[in-house]
């Protein structure tokens, strides 16, 4: 019961910083259309990095 009590300023801590610096995107993909896409994540070692690497090359590429 101690070890809850220790843990839960620190969550609190962790629930302030990301409402305050981070922003969350879901996606959900269907096993059946998107098979090839859920493959190509699996692949990968870092879903999110991948995913904002890919991001990031479109930025550059646009005008």
């Amino acid at each position: 019961m101690d070890e809850e009590k220790k843990q839960k300023p620190h969550t609190r801590a962790v629930a302030k910083y990301d409402a305050l610096n981070t922003k969350q995107y879901h996606l959900k993909l269907n096993l059946r259309t998107d098979r090839d896409i859920i493959a190509r994540l699996e692949q990968k070692p870092s879903v999110q990095g991948y995913i904002k690497a890919l991001i990031r090359e479109d930025i550059r590429k646009a005008p």
